[in-house]
């Protein structure tokens, strides 16, 4: 059975706040660390029928960008529910909140 690994480095400054996330996977073409600002990585617990969840993000990270990541990462999962389960009305609101968070951020930047 062929095995991949997905590994993640964090660098915390003084009070223990990432200062650099960076990534690597077995089956990365580029074969080194890369540089993230954010990670958002959801685990299911069978056991405990619950997520467990880690979010990590970069101190620098733009308040805007951060705003964004998160609706790409609702967007993604929508279409994980789309292909894993064959859920379209999940799947579309899932996208429908995407677009209303869009046209939020759009407003804000109005302002």
């Amino acid at each position: 059975m062929k095995k991949s690994e997905i590994k993640f480095v964090v660098e915390l400054d003084s009070e223990n706040i990432p200062e650099k996330i960076k990534w690597d996977a077995t089956d990365s073409p580029q074969g080194s660390l890369s540089e993230a600002k954010a990670i958002s990585l959801n685990i299911w617990d069978q056991k405990q029928q619950s997520t467990m969840r880690i979010d990590l993000w970069e101190k620098d990270m733009p308040v805007d960008e951060m705003k964004r990541f998160f609706i790409e990462a609702i967007g993604g999962m929508a279409e994980t529910v789309k292909t894993s389960t064959g859920d379209d009305i999940m799947a579309e609101e899932m996208h429908a909140l995407c677009r209303k968070l869009v046209k939020h951020l759009e407003n804000l930047n109005k302002q």
